[in-house]
């Protein structure tokens, strides 16, 4: 039987390998070196497979790294943040330097984050990978200290944030927050058949609820500054009956009548969401999902409203499916 080459791999016989394989620890780049190194941006037309046309979006999606986030109370926190970022590729170019993006935001990673920070991203993008627009979206877990109903006891509650900026090459600018808020939704349907069963039949029952969950994407007024805190804030003046962190007895006892008080339709929840988000001026714009996951159902009930602005946010919004809690 004729004896097979292994290129990689010492055979069975005993004879060496083809290649060689190493890594040269103590080897140096030179200048030299380095501006040998093959540069596929510089291939030639022929070499970008499929057609030659623009893409809209070419990036890194995932980057981790931990920035720095000023508080509204003024407290610095380090939190572990998920970086996408991407930028517009014309046609005849093969594709962008990914490692230029990425450099940009060790940058600026000792900054503390704001959105003039993600600006200054977005224009180093477009400096450095010569773009016409770029986009950025940063992600993060964001803890808020919340006191119980009635025992007095705190806890932490975290939120999930995002920060977005889009930037064109006409230098516009536009930035987003993105806040997710979990409530207890109590129907009013059930509360009022359950009430009727009682009074007419003397049968006890238990109205349904669901853990919920609100997605409000604002866009800040130009020359205003609204915090994460903020916009907490509103979506607890609108619902009430956020999900709660430390619980005993009496706190329980107190979340149940605070459901029975603010008892609410995923169509309830929408609107009154956007009464307090339409009421404060430092906001431009906003767009506003809500899921409640219900408990009776097999399926949730979901619902989208948006402010109306023109050329602004619509309701075209599908992603209910990310809204689970």
């Amino acid at each position: 039987m004729k004896k097979k080459p292994m290129y990689l791999h010492r055979s069975a016989a005993g004879a060496e390998p083809k290649l060689k394989r190493g890594y040269d620890a103590k080897f140096r780049v030179t200048n030299a070196y380095r501006a040998s190194l093959p540069d596929m941006m510089e291939s030639a037309h022929d070499a970008i497979h499929g057609v030659n046309v623009p893409i809209q979006q070419v990036g890194v999606h995932n980057f981790k790294l931990p920035l720095k986030f000023r508080t509204k109370q003024g407290k610095l926190l380090t939190l572990e943040a998920s970086i996408t970022g991407t930028v517009s590729l014309e046609a005849e170019l093969k594709g962008i330097n990914m490692s230029r993006i990425v450099r940009s935001f060790y940058d600026h990673k000792d900054e503390v984050f704001t959105g003039e920070w993600v600006g200054k991203i977005l224009k180093a993008y477009l400096r450095r990978v010569q773009s016409k627009d770029a986009r950025l979206k940063i992600s993060f877990s964001y803890p808020m200290t919340q006191r119980s109903l009635r025992s007095g006891l705190d806890g932490f509650q975290f939120y999930k944030v995002a920060f977005e900026g889009v930037m064109t090459h006409e230098g516009q600018y536009r930035r987003f927050i993105h806040f997710d808020f979990v409530y207890s939704s109590a129907c009013p349907c059930s509360a009022e058949l359950n009430e009727h069963a009682r009074d007419q039949r003397g049968v006890y029952g238990v109205p349904h609820s669901q853990r919920s969950k609100a997605r409000v994407t604002v866009e800040e007024a130009e020359g205003r500054k609204i915090w994460i805190e903020d916009v907490h804030a509103l979506c607890l003046k609108a619902l009430q009956t956020e999900t709660q962190v430390m619980v005993k007895r009496e706190d329980e006892q107190a979340f149940a009548e605070l459901n029975g008080a603010h008892l609410k339709f995923v169509e309830d929840a929408a609107r009154l969401l956007y009464r307090e988000f339409d009421a404060d001026k430092r906001i431009r714009d906003f767009r506003i999902a809500c899921s409640h996951l219900e408990s009776l159902h097999s399926h949730d009930a979901v619902s989208v409203i948006c402010k109306g602005v023109k050329g602004g946010f619509t309701a075209d919004f599908m992603d209910f499916g990310s809204l689970l809690c």
